[in-house]
């Protein structure tokens, strides 16, 4: 690995650096003060400049971009001001009596410069989220966005450097140079999110300099379907989760296991609500979005060409038009478990269904598996939810809905292994940039202050005593 100091980002981050302190003694209303501004520029100055760049990039409805890319880093930030005077008090804990005499607590403090890497798929929420965590902790950071979105990365580029001075905030964008550049460096803390294989590369990086990582990450999210659940409702609801933003969502169903003798009313409801979301034809639906780029509507491509080659059954959708990285959203029965559909995260508008005769194969076949980042079940069997929330592993748990785990603050989001390290919003994004320094002030002469050298037989039957009662 090169020397940082080589490095063209050298200056900036040396920049941010020197100027970590004065940025993280900063108080409660004056981080407040930056994210109103952020707030303003995102509901108010900018907001038709951030529909027009994600219609660009994506072709996104100005209504799901609402919902998906503005909303949620606005409910972040009102809950930040809500809770970051509290959140940056000193946390008083217990002193245990053979400590007496002293006081002990927990200062949250900045962990300095920090390195934030965001993916494509939700380029304004899932950069300005965990931006709104870090201003909240006090840190520098420096902002790395996707390259495949750049009509998005433009607007973000604007509005940084509107807000901040790039001593405290700075934005770079390019390709994936840029962010080899930047993991050279000895950030802090580097907040990545994306692919499990991307989040390696950038865990290997951040070993070098020992940085503390948050990797949100994704994988193959199941979501089961029983035979007591309001099937209706349970489409509508995962096709609302699959297929907004065309798939290219991290916790979206990315497979569904089904009981059996559902199939043939959930392929008949999935049709009937696939009409009512996007008409007779998605492709002319102001409500339906485009795969980002060619190289994923191509990888996309692929994977319904080998399952028509494969003989699985495509029972609904299947078509696609290149000239517009238009994908139908599309159903599939019987995909091989070693075709790609089965083995890699889907990352796009294609469901497939897998059918199951009792729960426990639910949970054998979720866990020959990676953790996934989220595990979604339709259900009003309180036993069947039981038995699989206590016997499988996630990031994260939705029942009888998807996708809203994500939008609760209150609850840590992220993943488990190979589907993330570390968790955001709330309190939790506050804490992840943030080190929870252990503090203990000596009031008065401590019962330690009584066994210091020489030792003695008095000094021994102290300690006797302390062994024995604290």
């Amino acid at each position: 690995m090169a020397d940082y100091k080589d490095n063209k980002f050298n200056d900036l981050f040396n920049r941010q650096k020197v100027n970590q302190y004065t940025i993280g003694n900063t108080t409660y209303k004056e981080r407040i003060k930056k994210l109103d501004a952020l707030k303003k520029a995102l509901e108010i100055t900018y907001k038709e400049d951030i529909r027009k760049a994600m219609y660009a990039d994506f072709k996104k409805p100005n209504l799901e971009t609402d919902l998906t890319e503005i909303y949620p880093v606005l409910s972040e930030i009102k809950f930040a001001k809500r809770n970051l005077k509290s959140w940056m008090k000193l946390q008083k804990v217990e002193t245990p009596l053979a400590l007496l005499g002293a006081s002990s607590y927990i200062k949250y403090e900045p962990k300095g410069v920090c390195l934030l890497i965001s993916p494509w798929n939700f380029p304004i929420n899932l950069t300005f989220g965990p931006l709104v965590s870090a201003i909240a902790a006090g840190n520098t950071v420096i902002i790395k966005p996707s390259e495949l979105t750049p009509n998005a990365s433009k607007v973000m580029s604007i509005i940084v450097k509107e807000l901040f001075d790039e001593n405290e905030v700075a934005l770079i964008e390019g390709n994936v140079e840029v962010s080899e550049a930047l993991l050279k460096l000895p950030f802090n803390h580097i907040f990545f999110t994306g692919s499990p294989q991307v989040g390696k590369i950038v865990m290997k990086a951040a070993s070098e300099h020992l940085t503390s990582v948050t990797l949100e990450l994704g994988g193959k999210s199941p979501t089961i379907i029983d035979d007591s659940a309001n099937l209706e409702k349970a489409v509508e609801k995962i096709i609302f989760g699959k297929f907004t933003n065309a798939g290219q969502t991290c916790i979206a169903p990315d497979y569904v296991l089904l009981k059996s003798d559902l199939k043939p009313k959930f392929t008949e409801l999935f049709k009937s609500k696939i009409k009512t979301f996007y008409s007779e034809n998605a492709e002319s639906s102001n409500s339906y979005c485009r795969i980002v780029n060619q190289k994923h509507f191509e990888r996309l491509v692929s994977y319904i060409e080998e399952a028509k080659q494969n003989k699985s059954v495509i029972a609904s959708g299947g078509r696609y038009h290149p000239t517009d990285n238009f994908i139908e959203p599309t159903l599939v029965f019987d995909a091989r478990e070693n075709s790609k559909l089965m083995q890699d995260e889907i990352f796009g508008p294609i469901l497939p269904v897998k059918t199951y005769s009792n729960i426990q194969e639910t949970v054998e076949y979720i866990n020959s598996k990676e953790k996934p980042l989220a595990l979604y079940m339709y259900s009003k069997n309180k036993k069947n939810i039981e038995f699989v929330m206590n016997n499988t592993r996630a990031g994260s748990g939705c029942i009888n809905h998807n996708l809203l785990q994500f939008l609760n603050h209150n609850l840590p989001f992220g993943g488990s292994n190979n589907s993330g390290i570390g968790k955001s919003h709330g309190f939790f994004g506050f804490e992840a940039f943030s080190n929870r320094r252990s503090m203990m002030k000596q009031h008065t002469i401590g019962a330690t202050d009584l066994l210091t050298p020489p030792y003695t037989g008095f000094k021994q039957k102290l300690i006797d005593l302390t062994l024995k009662w604290f």
